[in-house]
């Protein structure tokens, strides 16, 4: 009988359902090791930032977007974008559920900003819906095809139903770089992964200036979904 009891006992366990993960992404710092506009001696920078889910068959099905900015950085100047001063907003993170079997992609970018008034209006729009889950239905988000994270995150606020293709408002000296991580639920359980900690590097010249930034941001995994309001 004990046998028994310990045999159903064995298989309720197993069956258990395992809790979602849900992934959060936080951006923590921004150094301005060198400037794309030495002459004034400050850049204007914004980041925009997303996460996208994909089901086990690889479809396409939430999306979560983020914004910071814009704010004012000089040379050598190393910004905490979790705290918020005087001078500087916090960069607030961003949460989604990672499907079972299924993965998430974290997407970043950052960008020099040419007009202050275009970008102050750009991301008043991606903060009106900073953290609310949409469902990119009908986006070209297929597994098969090679996406920049700059892609994801334009694809992220049309389906998030701004009508915003942030590409359409860049050009290539405004891009400063762009970064992005998979997180695959399947080798990341077992592993019992809960923290990726993602430190980016973006360098190039414009013109005759040469510029350099060093980013640093966490994609963390949580037991306890958070639930953001769905459109």
């Amino acid at each position: 009988m004990k046998t028994y009891l310990f045999g159903i006992l064995l298989i309720l366990t197993s069956c258990a359902r395992q809790p979602s993960l849900t992934a959060e992404l936080v951006p923590h710092s921004l150094t301005a090791v060198n400037l794309e506009e030495t002459l004034g001696g400050r850049d204007e920078v914004m980041m925009a930032y997303s996460l996208t889910s994909y089901d086990a068959q690889n479809k396409p099905s939430a999306v979560v977007n983020g914004g910071w900015g814009v704010e004012i950085i000089k040379k050598g100047q190393q910004l905490d974008l979790q705290k918020t001063t005087p001078d500087h907003n916090l960069a607030k993170p961003i949460q989604l559920t990672l499907p079972k079997n299924g993965k998430i992609i974290a997407s970043l970018v950052l960008i020099e900003v040419d007009d202050y008034n275009q970008a102050r209006q750009t991301l008043a729009k991606i903060q009106k819906i900073h953290n609310i889950v949409a469902v990119p239905a009908g986006l070209l988000l297929t597994a098969t095809e090679m996406l920049t994270p700059l892609k994801y995150v334009s694809a992220g606020l049309v389906a998030s139903g701004i009508g915003l293709q942030l590409m359409d408002k860049l050009d290539d000296d405004d891009l400063l770089g762009q970064s992005s991580v998979e997180l695959h639920e399947a080798a990341l359980r077992p592993k019992k992964q809960r923290l990726v900690h993602v430190p980016a590097t973006f360098s190039g010249s414009h013109m005759r200036n040469s510029f350099e930034y060093q980013l640093v941001y966490d994609v963390t995994l949580k037991t306890v979904k958070l639930q953001p309001a769905r459109q």
